[in-house]
Parts: C-alpha cells; structure tokens; sequence
C-alpha cells in the first residue's frame, strides 16, 4: 500500500446523525480529494453510542456512500462498564495518536468543540509525547450548541473550570472559526462574561483569532435537478407538485414546528395544500400530536424516513419551505443549512425567521415573520401560496440560488484551508 502524502481528519458526529454538519463535514471531504489530499479520514462515533445518545438518526441504509478515498472510522471503547463515556473518548484519542504519528502531513479538523476538540488537543499532546515525528495542522470550527448548550451552561452555574477548558482548547488550534458572525458574536459575548467574573482574557483572544467559516454544502446536489425524477418522488409520497409547505430539519423546540403546525390551521392555503414536516427528534411524538388535535389534522403528513436523494427533490416540489425558528436555552439557531440546500434546490419560497445566523445564511430572499408568531405565520403561507404572480416566483426563486452559492462547498473549503496545504508542503 503506498503511503498517503497528505491527510485530512475530521472529528465530527457524522452520518446518519441527522444535522447539517454531518452533511458538512461530508462535505468538506469530498472536496479535500480534489485539493491534494490523497487520504481522508472521517473519525466519528460507533452507530450504538449513537443510538444510545438518542440523537435523530436517518436509516442506516439511507446514508449515501462516501466517494473512494474517503474512510469512516468508529473506533470502539477502551475498557469496560466501569470507564462510562469516557472509553469512547478514549478510543476516539487513540486513533488520533495513531493517525498523528505515522508520518503523514495531516490536517484535523474538529467540528463541535465539545468534546471533538478537545480529543484532537489531547491526541496531539500525546502524540508529541511520544517522541515519534508528526506534522499536524489543526481547525476548530465552534457550533451553535458549543455556546448555547455547554458555555451558557458553565456561565449560569459559575463551572468557571469547564469554560476555561473549553476556551483554551478551542484557543490551542492554529486556525479557530464559527460557522456564522452570530455565532462569533455569541462565543466574543460568553468570553467576555467568563473574564468579567475571573479576570480572564478569553474574549480579546476570540475576537482577534475567531474567522467565519460557514457550513459547507454541495450545491450541486440540488441544482438542476430532472423534473422527472421530481415528479416520481412526489408520486410516491401522496404529494403534488406546488401543493404543500415543507418543514425539513430536527424535531426539536427549538424548530418552531408547533407554531408552523397551529400557523397552517390557520392559514386560508389549509384547504388545498398539505403540511409535509420531515425529520425526526425528541419532539416527534408532541408534534404529531399536536397535528392530530389541529383544524388541518386532515392536510398534516409527517415523514421519518426521507434519506439524502430525496431530500432535494421534495424542496424543489414544495409551495414554500418554513423553519420558524425561535431561540431556545438550549438551541439558538447559528445559520440554517437546511434554508440554503432550500433555496439551491428551487422551488417556492423560504418563510423563516430572524432567528440567530438565519438571516446570513438568506439574506433578502426569505419571507421574514416574527418567531413564535402562527397567526404571521399563516399570512407567510397564504402570501407564498397564491399571493405572488409566477414571474415574481421566478425572480425570487433565481435571486435566492445566487445568493445561496457562495455556500457551495468548493466555495467554503477553499476559503477555509487557504494556506494551510502550502504549509503541508513545506
């Protein structure tokens, strides 16, 4: 076997966990294949820890396969039951060191600070330890949840010690990125709170250091798709073409797919057109019942099972597409990758709200609507549904893919890694 000249790693929840970053760090590695390197490896968690973590999972057999020369790796858990949650770290960290020091110039990139960044720092510290020669560049790209669900959290219960954990791993890597200026605003906010209770200097770091990576997405899977193949996919759901609002992402509070559900009952479009909401997630259960207890229980349709082929054909068949996204404790909404494959795939408009980084990843091609609004909400669809002339249709519908592009993932990985393949080969 010959032995790789360039790598790339990326530590990151991947498939079937059913999040735009999996879809990202996917990817950023198929790109990687034509910018030089030659072995790319996707590290990531075993299916039952997975399971086990109840995340929203597509079907196993829905994943699409990676292209040649991309490798998923699970490594399994070190020790036994009495090593919880922390074998898998453990595993994770292993392989790196083994990956960091066999000689090949490598990248890892760390998708999710929490805990992917800190198993790439410690897999690094070891791996120098060692003594063995190792050529190893790294990104950190912070997520939402990063701040929103960990740092929040250390801040409101004064875990000075986690946050300061967290902020010097991300700080240790030679390239630090958010995925939108929101998110870079939100972490610069979190620093700041940290050093203003502990006399840090976390936030002047991050706002020197932090650049703006924004998810990557293949836009060449939702352009220019074949009518026909539309057409079948519709036929095979119950669905016409124009005749139904789409939600499509995680069924979670933070999704805003109750106040879509009451804001299509109410909306006059309820009479002839359906509501499809696709995906899966811990609020699936409320929300189907909240659908059956609504006036349009009869128009409501939920789909668990739409795989990554399907995907862009029901955006594309859809009336309009609506995340109404509203900001939660838990969940704040950093981007919106689902908005952007939306507005690549074509179709009717996006309805959305100024939730969070969504209003970077639309700019002016959304209907805006207040969050946590179902009577704003019905007039978007009524508007979206009979209320534009098909020539405005057209025109926004172009306007939108335009914009959208700058987020294909040739775009997004050139940008990224500008620099960081001349220094592999130095």
């Amino acid at each position: 076997m010959n032995t790789p000249n360039r790598r790339l790693v990326i530590v990151v929840r991947a498939d079937p966990v059913i999040c735009g970053h999996s879809g990202e760090a996917r990817n950023l590695a198929e790109v990687a294949l034509t910018r030089g390197f030659d072995d790319v490896r996707i590290v990531t968690w075993p299916i039952d820890v997975l399971r086990a973590a109840h995340l929203p999972l597509k079907p196993l057999d829905a994943v699409m396969p990676y292209s040649d020369g991309i490798t998923v790796e699970r490594p399994t858990g070190v020790g036994d039951y009495k090593v919880p949650d922390g074998r898998y770290l453990a595993g994770l960290t292993g392989r790196l060191v083994e990956l960091f020091t066999d000689g090949v110039p490598t990248v890892a990139m760390s998708l999710y600070l929490t805990p992917h960044a800190t198993v790439v720092a410690d897999a690094r510290r070891v791996a120098a330890a060692t003594g063995l020669p190792q050529h190893v560049t790294t990104i950190a790209e912070a997520v939402g949840s990063d701040i929103t669900n960990v740092v929040r959290s250390c801040v409101e219960s004064e875990k000075f010690g986690a946050a300061a954990h967290l902020f010097s791993t991300y700080l240790s890597n030679e390239t630090c990125v958010a995925v939108s200026e929101y998110t870079k605003e939100i972490i610069i906010h979190a620093a700041a709170e940290i050093d203003d209770q502990h006399g840090t200097q976390f936030a002047p770091q991050c706002a020197e250091r932090i650049g703006i990576s924004y998810p990557a997405i293949d836009a060449c899977q939702y352009t220019n798709l074949d009518d026909g193949a539309i057409a079948r996919a519709l036929a095979a759901r119950g669905l016409e073409r124009d005749r139904y609002v789409l939600f499509l992402s995680r069924l979670s509070k933070a999704k805003g797919v109750d106040d879509l559900i009451s804001g299509f009952a109410r909306s006059h479009s309820r009479n002839h057109t359906k509501l499809v909401i696709a995906g899966n997630g811990p609020e699936a259960v409320a929300l189907r019942a909240h659908a059956t207890s609504s006036l349009a229980a009869d128009q409501i349709v939920f789909l668990d099972d739409v795989d990554d082929t399907e995907k862009p054909l029901l955006m594309a068949g859809s009336a309009a597409f609506a995340l109404p996204s509203k900001p939660r404790p838990e969940f704040v909404e950093t981007f919106g990758i689902a908005l952007v494959e939306k507005m690549l795939a074509g179709g009717g408009p996006v309805i959305t709200c100024q939730t969070g980084g969504i209003p970077e990843a639309v700019g002016s091609n959304a209907l805006m609507v207040p969050h946590s609004s179902p009577q704003k909400l019905a007039e978007a669809i009524d508007l979206a549904i009979g209320g534009m002339s098909a020539a405005e249709l057209r025109t926004r519908e172009a306007a939108a893919r335009t914009y959208a592009m700058r987020f294909d993932r040739n775009n997004v990985f050139d940008n990224l890694f500008t620099g960081l393949t001349d220094t592999l080969a130095a």
